[in-house]
């Protein structure tokens, strides 16, 4: 005979219901309504956006645009800063694009290479220890032929915009000044593009960029013409 009494008896029947996912019928059970449709698509347009995902080609390209611009004009400007001759400015800017994007090309290459030597050796490893492949596909692994292709692209792409600018103009000084200052707004604009594709403040960016381009440009040329100066080695025609 059971040793609980009936109000014992009704609170574990009660226990036991609510268990099991029963309710008395004098139990008022309130059901939320299911959300619309618009909700539940403006909450996935919410999700943020991963942008490390562009990090690794987004530092080739912004890299190697900027070092061929700052590069190549700040060449550009050395050489005018001892040598008038226009000719002399374009030439100097010429070899500096051709070696600049070899230089990328080989050292992008060199790089990327010794990565993939190491991620196979990892593989090799891991294969050895676990007795199958890797879970990731080959096409994760790095290209050094599509890496260095993309970093002499980025180099030739800045360092061509200072040769465009002042391999037309004849007055020294005017020369000077175009260089500088499609320099400039080239700078600028690396740096908003950088700035919009990574999702980070574009002032900051912009700033940044242009301050180091300037520091290039204003190093070189005042070397250059300090030492014109100072050994007369001035070359006028």
């Amino acid at each position: 005979m059971s040793s609980q009494g009936p109000p014992a008896a009704a609170a574990a029947a009660q226990r036991n219901a609510t268990v099991h996912g029963l309710r008395s019928p004098d139990t008022v059970v309130t059901i939320p309504p299911p959300l619309p449709a618009a909700e539940l698509s403006k909450g996935k347009e919410k999700t943020p956006f991963d942008y490390s995902q562009r990090a690794q080609w987004l530092r080739a390209a912004v890299l190697g645009a900027n070092d061929g611009l700052v590069s190549v004009s700040s060449l550009m400007l050395g050489v005018g800063a001892v040598n008038q001759a226009a000719r002399a400015m374009v030439v100097s800017g010429l070899a500096g694009l051709v070696a600049g994007a070899c230089s990328m090309a080989i050292g992008e290459f060199v790089s990327v290479y010794s990565q993939l030597d190491i991620e196979l050796a990892q593989r090799e490893r891991e294969k050895k220890a676990f007795g199958r492949e890797a879970d990731d596909g080959a096409e994760k692994l790095p290209n050094p032929l599509q890496a260095a292709g993309a970093s002499a692209l980025a180099f030739a792409v800045g360092a061509v915009l200072p040769l465009l600018a002042g391999g037309f103009i004849g007055p020294h000084w005017v020369r000077i000044g175009v260089v500088a200052a499609v320099s400039s707004l080239a700078l600028a604009g690396f740096g908003v593009a950088g700035a919009l594709l990574g999702g980070s403040p574009v002032a900051r960016s912009t700033v940044r960029v242009l301050v180091g381009g300037w520091a290039a440009m204003i190093v070189t040329f005042g070397v250059l013409r300090l030492f014109s100066l100072a050994f007369k080695t001035s070359v006028v025609g």
